[in-house]
């Protein structure tokens, strides 16, 4: 078989999206470090899962790396740029990073629809088109006839599904996932799971899953293991099914 040329795209390594160098935070005044120097790189393309026991940093980590809080020392960069100095972190979600919360966080006076259209008022998209847009993702995670239902319509997968399709409404190259199973049943999590992945897949984003589940993470390319602030261990996992 022929090999491709070492400067042909085929050969190319994979971008790099995200940089932790020396990573902290502190909280109240430096008696509670959530982080205590953190490395790690991910490129375009992973499905990277972050494990570890409650209070051991994984989603402050995962926070930082959506521009939700910011470091104390260290350096974190997104693709090359520094995310404690964006000029525009919201604009930085909302363009860039798809972002899936445990908790939904769905505007409850909004119908699924007007949700899903959230992230693209940080946009120029005109009405009707924001409108076109969130139908067409909520068809895509199934809930094409939920489109007008307010959350308290909505079963606890329904309205992980509206999230989800939020997180992907400005077509996000990176998607940070918090816990996204950890509020539903064994079915609907189920389910949800394989949507993720499989739009991840689909798409081919960057996925940064944070569990407790090891389950889960046995679905990951890679697995970073967090304990007391620190990363303790950070494998690829041949066995995933990504």
């Amino acid at each position: 078989m022929t090999q491709p040329l070492p400067d042909s795209p085929a050969a190319a390594s994979p971008a790099l999206v995200f940089e932790a160098r020396d990573l902290k935070k502190q909280y109240d005044d430096g008696c509670v470090q959530a982080l205590r120097g953190v490395n790690f790189r991910i490129t375009q393309g992973e499905f990277v899962v972050i494990i570890g026991p409650s209070g051991c940093g994984k989603t402050t980590l995962l926070q930082m790396l959506g521009a939700l809080d910011v470091p104390s020392a260290g350096i974190l960069h997104y693709r090359d740029k520094s995310i404690a100095d964006l000029p525009d972190p919201s604009g930085y979600r909302a363009r860039e990073i798809g972002i899936i919360f445990q908790a939904f966080h769905l505007l409850p006076t909004f119908t699924a629809v007007e949700n899903v259209q959230l992230p693209m008022f940080e946009t120029d998209r005109p009405a009707a088109m924001r409108t076109e847009r969130a139908v067409e993702l909520l068809k895509s995670v199934g809930l094409g006839h939920r489109l007008n239902h307010f959350p308290t319509k909505l079963s606890g997968g329904e309205k992980q599904r509206v999230a989800i399709a939020r997180s992907l409404a400005n077509g996000p190259s990176v998607l940070l996932a918090d816990e996204p199973t950890g509020n539903l049943d064994s079915e609907n999590a189920k389910h949800i799971l394989e949507l993720i992945i499989r739009l991840r897949s689909e798409q081919n984003m960057t996925l940064v899953l944070v569990t407790h589940d090891l389950n889960i993470a046995r679905l990951a390319s890679r697995v970073i293991e967090m304990k007391d602030g620190l990363i303790v261990a950070d494998k690829q996992n041949t066995h995933s099914a990504s």
